[in-house]
């Protein structure tokens, strides 16, 4: 364990943003110099309030069951090597993780019953930021080749953990991607002031030294059928997401400037890394409304304010969460509480219990403005409430309803569930031989730690499926739950 007193001795303190005025002027993250520099002067203070809690119930509250404990003693101890040894066992990719994830392991942190948690992702990023600065992380290529070949669909952080299990395991695997560069909503979904795309591509370089294959630009279920994937391979792995996003067929909707975010977040991150796009969504002069209020929501926000929109506004149909864990949410359960990201700093308008019932066009059909209503906890309409808010541009952010079915699941004809899901069992396998699921393809839109985590299970299970046994880690079962989701 670390310090045994750490937690009595110091209280959290996290990594210090850049200015607002300063980092909306760029496209950088919004640490200065990467979050795990920033995070490194403090860093070994904050894993010593890892306290010795016995039972760590962070393990439980982390699908890929993270050896948080150890990684956070090594640390406090000053063994980086170590620390990164432990977190690249459960892990393929911390630097995602440690950027990107909402930490429910720091929601079941023991510390968190009657203090602040311990700095669990803060802890993690940092380890693999210096790691990576070390020259420390390398690749693992197999020792040996199985002679079965794998092709693995998406490129997201299901399909990427999934194909280098399955490549350190000796099987040779082919990663595709119907986008023109490898790395699904990690490449074009996530803005770079995030997660700048140099911590993926360094990723990808070594996942290429290890023998991965990249295909990218090549639609699968278009310029590849089902049945020549399931011919040229031993086995598939089906790891596209779920890209079906839920739309507002309310009147209006047929308006121009309506488009669903990730119509414009994936124009807007090619822009940020000197590409042109022609005819570019943009959100400068405009007054901007985002429906959604979650993370790809908050993503529109920030990439809306540093393209100058003159105003936003981010509606949410769900009443403003309280500051403080709902007493129906207890510990170690990953409570609805009122966040601040990054992008809410910087700018904007939160408007709660509102739902929007029609888009106004202007002469030309161009939205001008939407009318929207205040609801109750039922989510019924308010009368009396309705009011209009201007907009030339509407950003749709309410989620995903699940995997495209036209092309490649289609063409399979694997089972779907009640979701709409591309289903599977305990195996990961789906209804159709040698082809298996992982990620939100088959769980619908979820966390990246299921993500990775779901796609190191489907690793073992292909393994085992290819050569009878597996020595790769199954991290969890897809009908497992942990008290955090």
């Amino acid at each position: 364990m670390a310090d045994p007193k750490g937690f009595l001795k110091h209280g959290r303190e996290v990594a210090t943003r850049r200015e607002v005025a300063e980092r909306t002027k760029d496209w950088d993250e919004v640490y200065p110099d990467g979050i795990g520099r920033a995070l490194l002067p403090i860093i070994n203070t904050q894993a010593s309030r890892c306290m010795d809690c016995g039972i760590p119930f962070c393990h439980q509250g982390c699908p890929l069951g993270n050896i948080i404990p150890e990684w956070n003693d090594l640390v406090w101890r000053d063994d980086w090597d170590g620390a990164m040894d432990r977190l690249h066992a459960t892990n393929n990719f911390p630097e995602f993780t440690g950027r990107l994830c909402p930490a429910p392991c720091e929601t079941a942190c023991v510390l968190g019953i009657n203090q602040d948690p311990v700095t669990i992702k803060n802890v993690e990023v940092s380890i693999i930021d210096r790691a990576w600065g070390s020259g420390y992380v390398r690749p693992q290529p197999p020792e040996w080749l199985s002679g079965k070949t794998v092709a693995v669909i998406g490129s997201g952080p299901a399909g990427l953990a999934a194909a280098q299990q399955l490549t350190r395991a000796g099987h040779t695997v082919a990663v595709y991607e119907r986008a023109d560069k490898i790395g699904g909503l990690l490449r074009y979904g996530i803005p770079e002031f995030k997660m700048e795309k140099k911590h993926l591509d360094r990723r990808l370089d070594q996942m290429r030294r290890e023998g991965t294959v990249f295909r990218p630009g090549v639609d699968v279920g278009n310029d590849l059928t089902g049945a020549q994937l399931t011919t040229r391979y031993d086995a598939v792995v089906l790891a596209m997401g779920a890209t079906e996003a839920r739309d507002l067929p309310i009147p209006g909707r047929e308006a121009t400037g309506i488009h669903q975010a990730m119509e414009f977040l994936p124009q807007a991150n090619r822009v940020s890394l000197g590409e042109e796009v022609v005819d570019q969504i943009t959100a400068t002069g405009k007054d901007v409304v985002i429906i959604g209020g979650g993370d790809t929501g908050a993503d529109c926000l920030g990439t809306s304010i540093r393209q100058g929109a003159r105003s936003i506004t981010q509606l949410e149909i769900m009443p403003q969460p309280g500051l403080d864990r709902p007493a129906h949410q207890p510990w170690p359960t990953y409570p609805m509480t009122f966040r601040v990201s990054s992008a809410h700093e910087e700018g904007g308008d939160r408007v709660y219990a509102v739902s929007t019932q029609e888009f106004l066009a202007d002469d030309s059909g161009h939205v001008r403005a939407l009318t929207l209503v205040e609801v109750d906890a039922k989510f019924a309409p308010v009368p009396g409430t309705e009011r209009e808010i201007q907009a030339q541009l509407v950003l749709l952010a309410m989620g995903f309803t699940g995997p495209e079915k036209a092309g490649l699941v289609d063409q399979l004809g694997v089972e779907l569930d009640d979701r709409g899901n591309v289903s599977r069992g305990d195996t990961y396998a789906s209804s159709v031989e040698g082809v298996f699921v992982a990620g939100d393809v088959g769980r619908g839109q979820s966390l990246i730690v299921w993500a990775i985590a779901e796609g190191r299970a489907a690793a073992a299970a292909v393994d085992t499926y290819l050569t009878g046994s597996s020595t790769l880690p199954v991290p969890i079962r897809p009908h497992e739950r942990p008290l955090t989701v």
